[in-house]
């Protein structure tokens, strides 16, 4: 799967290369900082990017659990739990953002 990043997130990195540096660690820290495997972890992040309204961060997140094992319907089901917390049409948004990223992969 080709690792395609948005032109906004890029030019982002260039230009701040030691912040994207700083988060990249804080993101690691978190991750070693549990039992959590990647695939379980980009999971959740797909909720938690669903229930912020984050298009692009649901779409990159999806990319990521695919490519840590996750299936279609893992995928699916991870935002299907956001209904009755956050309410279907936000839940519905998330769904077609990851129709279209899964669609790329």
């Amino acid at each position: 799967m080709e690792e395609k990043l948005p032109e906004h997130f890029t030019k982002f990195v260039k230009k701040y290369p030691k912040v994207w540096e700083a988060h990249q660690k804080l993101t690691e820290a978190c991750a070693e900082s549990g039992p959590l495997d990647r695939k379980t972890r980009e999971l959740i992040k797909v909720a938690i990017s669903g229930a912020a309204n984050m298009e692009t961060a649901v779409q990159r997140h999806v990319v990521m659990a695919v490519q840590e094992g996750a299936t279609e319907e893992e995928v699916y089901q991870a935002i299907l739990l956001l209904i009755t917390t956050i309410g279907f049409p936000r839940a519905s948004a998330s769904l077609k953002w990851a129709q279209c990223a899964l669609s790329t992969t």
